[in-house]
């Protein structure tokens, strides 16, 4: 990919592998790509080590974004597999499997591209909203007694619980679309934030960016 294509980049979607140690995003070309987060958060990590170990374009065309889930079937479960949900342009949810790296199903319904998809993992429960019912203008995640919030302004916004903005934390991209926090491990543990860049900031401090990641 050009210096052009990164130049107008946009990364909208994010997800934590259920382990905690890989993190799998979305950019408006189509692309997802998975980052290994022991790597970049390593003391001997280079900058190779904040580039994806696994870079590939879904089953959309150019110009649309993903959402995305990574879920892990739970191992009591004879069902169980390592999968990424994802949703897109073309008004579909689709189900990668990702230990062999083929494409299980395509799941319909959707008239308008789709914002966001959710997995409850004991129900095998997919959930879906698209731009045909809902669309999704700002994310917010809780944590302890703050909420954390992104939209438009290149800043992390930490909220009290009434809403009263207690602090912004200025970011990388100028305008941000996504942010994560990873509970799954606590020796991963960031938030990661993302937007208008091939950039994906990491907080191991939610007081400042510690470094970015790259597409």
């Amino acid at each position: 990919m050009g210096p052009v294509e990164l130049l107008h980049m946009s990364v909208f979607s994010q997800s934590f592998s259920p382990c905690g140690r890989f993190l799998a995003a979305g950019n408006n070309y189509g692309e997802i790509a998975v980052f290994s987060l022991s790597a970049a958060l390593s003391p001997d990590a280079t900058p190779l080590s904040q580039k994806p170990v696994l870079r590939f374009t879904g089953t959309c065309t150019s110009s649309y974004r993903y959402s995305l889930y990574w879920y892990l079937y739970d191992e009591d479960f004879p069902s169980q597999d390592n999968s990424l949900v994802f949703g897109g342009g073309d008004n579909n949810v689709h189900i990668l499997d990702l230990e062999h790296g083929v494409f299980k199903s395509v799941l319909q319904g959707h008239t308008d591209y789709v914002h966001c998809v959710s997995v409850r993992d004991r129900e095998a429960e997919i959930l879906s909203g698209g731009e045909d019912g809902a669309g999704v203008q700002r994310q917010t995640s809780f944590y302890q007694d703050m909420i954390l919030a992104v939209g438009e302004g290149p800043s992390v916004s930490h909220c009290l619980l009434g809403g009263e903005v207690k602090a912004q934390i200025p970011c990388s991209p100028q305008s941000l679309n996504t942010l994560q926090l990873n509970t799954s491990s606590t020796e991963h543990r960031v938030l990661t934030v993302g937007g208008s860049s091939d950039l994906i900031d990491v907080f191991t401090n939610l007081s400042y960016r510690t470094f970015s990641l790259s597409f």
